[in-house]
């Protein structure tokens, strides 16, 4: 029987002996290579601190320490550790674990997190809230060093300094976060890493230099007087020291008896402490080694005589559908450039980057600090394309309202990943990009709903002079969901289907779900018009004129909340037009967090695909207690039933 079979919580890792610990990691390794290559996930991030998660439970007690986990994606070997491993199989599938640290699943995780910097901040929070209260917890941040370079955990090290406690800080230094880590400090890390260590010189120094007769005391001693000089220039820990951290390390970070070891002479330590610990991304498996940008968080593959495949549907994504419409944009336009906060492949800027490398800009994980730099090229007279996660704007808000927004500069903001994500589940679904964009004035907010669509908003937004952001889903493209393309025009919608029972007024890509729903009512002799509506901002005042002036039944749908959304937004214009909009029903996201699965199901749960569209109009049509679906806005319960397969 394996050991990782045996292992259900950190007591039996702390009772293995050491000889088997080597042994330990290799099984965990294979476990998540095999889990990850069935349904994908997160491999070579936790390939590569095995072996430090291995050493952390054997010299900590997670159920009364701390253990902070940044980004969390890292969490697969402490997932296995605490109780687990029986149920890893269904990581990032519906019902099943998560591929981040959950509290709902186990109280070894203290955080639901996903988004990068913020470990040594609540860490630090946590260190105060325990000596307040007068508890002898010890705390752990584990981060990496391309979240180290964020600007909320140069905060939290700026807090964390200053604590007259045990406090310990792990820098996982393996020079990648989801690519190369970009920066200044990451080259000087970089560097660091291939030079004479600090630490091994100064030994050398003081193992050798006293035993020169004459001269080696006098020497040594002079030496000792540049050590500060010497250290400043070479050692990165300098930075660290200025703030309030004795700095240890770099030290090998695959070496198990050498981290329990320092670990535990640090565990006691009453003063913080950043421990500097070097990894390799995708250790123990050679092609995710070569490769970890590509092996960060693959899809499913299979590994055939040595070569991964990963295997895909074949169909277009409209992350490629992006990258195509935007190398198209640059290569008729000088002036257009691209950014991206860390994330160039899951933007789909790499293949922007082999285009026009000189018009490419990673600024790692600062998602503040992008868009300023975007703000800064539009004022020079730039047209900057801003390609990021909408989740992952939300932490430039601030810029968009001081530096794009009330400079009135035109910065296009792509917003990957809006609305639900699938596998990722609560902490990167991007379902608040219309409530918190819509206030700033003269901005556009535009969804397109196929590839055509996308590369008309994408022209609009380069041919207008004020800030656009245009929202699309982690999902395959369809190439021509709605026949023909006109250009975009500031605020007007489009009719694609027309219908005399109901409207259905949709934003975004889940028009195709409404025409789908549409096609299901028509068997059922109900016709409903669909409305493509383009735009959220400015909203076209015409199509909720026409959509309400009728008393028809109108149903809005859009991948988003309703706080705020695209719905609130029909509501709030119906009004300012005196219409009655008591005939209005919203579908939208509910208020609560859609935990990980399909997009599908997600969307189903959500009460957005086109059968519970359906539902929805035939229980607005029958007028079976309008106000009670206000109220219930995340519930579909017909009164009447319609027949639909699927």
């Amino acid at each position: 029987m394996s050991l990782l079979s045996n292992i259900q919580s950190p007591a039996d890792v702390k009772a293995l002996s050491r000889a088997d610990l080597p042994i330990l990691a290799e099984e965990i390794r294979e476990r998540i290579i095999g889990v990850v290559s069935n349904g994908g996930g997160h491999l070579a991030s936790n390939l590569g601190v095995t072996e430090l998660t291995i050493a952390l439970h054997r010299v900590f007690d997670f159920k009364h320490d701390r253990l902070l986990w940044d980004v969390g994606h890292q969490c697969y070997p402490h997932k296995l550790l605490t109780g687990r491993q029986d149920r890893f199989d269904t990581i990032r599938k519906a019902g099943g674990l998560s591929g981040f640290p959950s509290i709902s699943e186990s109280e070894y995780d203290l955080f639901n997190v996903g988004h990068a910097g913020t470990a040594i901040a609540t860490a630090v929070g946590m260190a105060r809230g325990d000596a307040m209260l007068k508890r002898d917890n010890r705390v752990v941040a584990l981060v990496g060093d391309a979240s180290i370079v964020n600007g909320v955990a140069f905060e939290g090290l700026n807090q964390g300094g200053v604590l007259k406690r045990q406090f310990l800080v792990i820098l996982n230094d393996n020079s990648w976060g989801i690519a190369p880590t970009q920066g200044g400090f990451a080259e000087h890390l970089a560097r660091f890493r291939s030079s004479q260590r600090y630490d091994d010189l100064k030994q050398r120094a003081k193992t050798l230099l006293p035993n020169i007769p004459l001269v080696g005391k006098a020497l040594y001693d002079a030496i000792d007087h540049l050590k500060e000089g010497i250290k400043a220039t070479m050692a990165p820990g300098q930075i660290f020291e200025q703030m309030g951290f004795q700095y240890i390390g770099p030290v090998d970070g695959h070496d198990i008896d050498h981290l329990e070891e320092l670990l535990g002479l640090l565990k006691d330590v009453h003063h913080p402490v950043l421990l500097h610990v070097h990894t390799d991304k995708g250790k123990g498996c050679q092609w995710a080694a070569d490769d970890p940008g590509a092996f960060h968080s693959p899809s499913a593959f299979e590994v055939r005589a040595g070569k991964v495949i990963i295997k895909k549907n074949g169909r277009k994504s409209w992350t490629e559908a992006f990258a195509d419409s935007l190398i198209d944009l640059a290569n008729e336009n000088e002036k257009v450039v691209a950014l991206t906060a860390a994330m160039p492949a899951g933007t789909g800027l790499n293949k922007f980057e082999e285009a026009h490398p000189d018009r490419y800009f990673d600024c790692g994980i600062a998602e503040s600090c992008t868009v300023d730099m975007a703000a800064g090229m539009a004022k020079a007279g730039l047209r900057p394309f801003v390609a990021v996660y909408s989740t992952f704007l939300q932490r430039g808000f601030d810029q968009v309202f001081q530096e794009v927004s009330l400079q009135d500069l035109p910065v296009v903001f792509c917003l990957d990943r809006a609305g639900l994500v699938g596998s990722d589940g609560a902490v990167h679904h991007g379902f608040l990009d219309i409530a918190y964009l819509r206030g700033f004035p003269g901005i556009s907010l535009m969804a397109p709903v196929d590839e055509s669509e996308l590369r008309a908003a994408m022209n609009f937004a380069l041919a207008h002079d004020r800030a656009c952001a245009i929202r699309y889903p982690r999902d395959n493209v369809p190439v021509d969901c709605i026949a023909n393309c006109p250009p975009f025009e500031l605020g007007l919608s489009r009719r694609v289907r027309s219908g005399a029972d109901a409207t259905i007024l949709s934003y975004g890509t889940v028009t195709q779900n409404a025409m789908d729903a549409a096609d299901l009512l028509a068997e059922q002799n109900i016709n409903v018009g669909v409305v493509n509506a383009r735009f959220a901002k400015p909203i076209d005042r015409r199509m909720v004129r026409d959509a309400l002036i009728d008393r028809r039944a109108v149903v809005t749908v859009e991948d988003h909340a309703l706080q705020g959304g695209f719905g609130s937004i029909v509501l709030e214009t119906a009004q300012d037009l005196g219409l009655d909009a008591s005939n209005v029903t919203r579908l939208g996201l509910p208020d609560r967090f859609i935990e990980h699965g399909s997009r599908g199901s997600q969307l189903s749960e959500a009460g957005i695909d086109a059968t519970a569209i359906a539902a929805a109009v035939v229980e607005l049509i029958d007028g079976s207690s309008v106000a009670e679906v206000s109220r219930h806005p995340d519930r579909v319960a017909p009164t009447r039933r319609i027949s639909i397969d699927g």
